[in-house]
């Protein structure tokens, strides 16, 4: 995992300089900004933060390590190369998928909905819809007053919440109601600042809507049964309510 992130990365900055091109729009991910221990948890995530390394070690987790460790790089070949270096950090990107199987993100959703999750974990997540992600990209690579890293965020639930707005739109799923951790109070998870993306005109679509077309799409694509009803609310109607 490490590798190829790192090295691949300088690959394709040193290329991209090597021939001339001008501005390089980088995905990186959310996992090079919130690591870190010593942040204030209740302050705004924005471009400003960093992972910290060492506590990515610690931790073991080695794809926010690998991804902060190429980010880092890529602005450093940009520095040394003078490219303008334009770099979009998503979070957990959801919503209709285009390949024909489940990846991790939706797999995030998916076990949720299968039965294969009998409780959640005390945890938050920041979520995204895939076309903002996309229009983002499109729009820091257009805006030539355009520079940093944007933050590509909608909004950020509890583990319990994301469960809750599921049974409301789709009751007829087993999903999970109780909590893992049933000794600490809910984990409040990170308030990440899109303000960024705002600024270049992105609306974004809200989770609601984001978790709605996640489902509707695995329904659609076979890789989840569809099952009757067994509750009067109309997902539609939940999502205007």
């Amino acid at each position: 995992m490490i590798e190829p992130a790192i090295r691949g990365t300088r690959h394709v900055m040193t290329v991209a300089a090597d021939t001339g091109v001008k501005r390089v729009v980088f995905t990186s991910s959310i996992g090079t900004v919130y690591m870190n221990p010593y942040r204030d948890p209740n302050e705004p995530v924005d471009d400003t933060c960093w992972s910290d390394l060492e506590y990515c070690k610690k931790t073991e987790n080695w794809y926010c390590y690998a991804k902060t460790v190429a980010e880092q790089g890529a602005w450093e070949v940009a520095r040394k190369r003078g490219l303008d270096l334009v770099v979009v950090n998503p979070v957990l990107v959801l919503g209709p998928l285009l390949q024909p199987t489940v990846n991790a993100s939706t797999d995030h959703v998916m076990k949720y909905l299968t039965g294969s999750a009998k409780t959640y974990v005390n945890a938050a997540q920041a979520y995204v819809h895939v076309k903002d992600v996309a229009e983002a990209h499109v729009r820091v690579y257009e805006a030539a007053h355009a520079h940093g890293r944007y933050i590509c965020a909608e909004s950020t639930l509890h583990r319990g919440e994301l469960c809750r707005i599921l049974a409301k739109l789709f009751p007829e799923y087993p999903i999970p109601t109780k909590c893992k951790d049933e000794v600490n109070p809910p984990v409040a998870g990170y308030k990440f600042s899109n303000q960024r993306l705002k600024d270049l005109g992105i609306e974004f679509v809200p989770v609601l809507q984001c978790l709605y077309e996640t489902v509707k799409s695995l329904q659609e694509k076979g890789m989840l049964p569809v099952l009757p009803p067994n509750d009067d609310h109309h997902p539609d109607q939940l999502m205007t309510s």
